[in-house]
């Protein structure tokens, strides 16, 4: 029997792998997918992931971001982060560096898909593998938090989804921009000296060469530009859960709930959850990782929730006018989230 199963081997699953040999654990990941795990994101990691990263021995290479600016077509407003920068990483890059550092440790990792899960006091059994203790860092659409009763309904109204492609292009500027649509928000993130990926999120059926063209800004310099991936999509993004523990069962990352992509912080949020988990997997406190789960996202959700109820509102046009005229306060927010 082995201390640690990880469902899911993504950035969030391989950094709580990382975390748990580094503790002492034995581990292994479990992940049906093979080889380099690419995913639809807007790929800029937070100035707060990057410590959270280092604990972890990870230093993926990408391009420095400076803050974030906000756009639509009558204003604008940047904020330069104040405590250190972010970095811009293909999540593929990411993926890898992280899955470098895991093997390094030690950490084995299986392909295969968790299809159900028993547990007791004392093991959960999954996929053929016996663990004193699983963590399910399986995804928004997370096979552990169904199997455990953990998943609530995913809302209907107001789904949101997300696509993503890369252009080669030199990078315009360091910041992440991000440009207000009528419906869409279009997220261009500096990802290498060569590379910008293009994020779009919005409603379900958004056009992402429509919500392009209407950001001249964005589709002048992209014009003629070759492209460098394939259009990834993902959600729909909103996804609850009745709690982050049952038994010997945590949560953690997109599995553990999701609100949105719109601020980017999802990653960071993630790693931090990781870190807390494996704390409380040692000490054998599991009860005490649902509070600290709470803590840690309790104001990055109550700001995603806000943001997107107000982008999904007929006040929508007015958000980016509003935070130029408040740019202290603006800041302020961008500051907490990027922490």
């Amino acid at each position: 029997m082995i201390d640690l199963l990880v469902a899911g081997g993504g950035p969030v699953g391989l950094a709580a792998a990382i975390a748990a040999r580094l503790a002492g654990l034995d581990v292994t990941v479990l992940e049906p997918r093979s080889g380099t795990i690419d995913k639809a994101c807007g790929e800029g990691l937070m100035p707060g992931a990057l410590p959270l990263l280092a604990r972890l021995g990870a230093y993926p290479v990408g391009h420095v971001i400076a803050g974030i600016g906000y756009r639509d077509a009558t204003a604008s407003i940047d904020h330069r982060f104040a405590g250190g920068h972010g970095l811009g990483v293909r999540r593929t890059v990411l993926h890898s560096t992280l899955a470098a550092r895991a093997d390094a440790l030690g950490v084995v990792r299986v392909q295969g898909k968790l299809r159900s899960l028993e547990q007791n006091n004392e093991s959960v059994s999954a996929a053929g593998i016996r663990a004193r203790w699983l963590l399910g860092c399986d995804g928004l659409h997370s096979s552990v938090a169904r199997l455990t009763g953990l998943a609530l309904a995913a809302p209907l109204h107001g789904r949101r989804y997300g696509i993503r492609q890369h252009f080669m292009t030199a990078p315009w500027s360091d910041l992440v921009e991000v440009h207000y649509g009528s419906s869409t928000e279009l997220y261009v993130t500096p990802v290498a000296a060569d590379m910008v990926g293009i994020a779009m999120l919005g409603p379900q059926g958004a056009s992402f060469d429509t919500a392009v063209a209407a950001v001249p800004a964005v589709a002048d310099r992209l014009h003629g530009a070759e492209t460098l991936s394939d259009r990834r999509g993902a959600g729909p993004f909103r996804q609850r859960t009745r709690g982050r523990v049952s038994g010997r069962v945590l949560l953690a990352g997109d599995a553990s709930g999701y609100v949105d992509a719109l601020t980017g912080e999802g990653l960071r949020l993630g790693f931090e959850q990781v870190h807390a988990a494996v704390a409380s997997i040692v000490d054998g406190r599991p009860e005490r990782y649902e509070r600290e789960w709470r803590a840690i996202t309790r104001e990055p959700r109550m700001v995603t929730s806000g943001l997107v109820a107000w982008a999904g509102s007929p006040l929508r046009s007015g958000l980016v006018p509003a935070a130029a005229r408040v740019p202290k306060f603006f800041g302020a927010v961008v500051e907490r989230l990027a922490r």
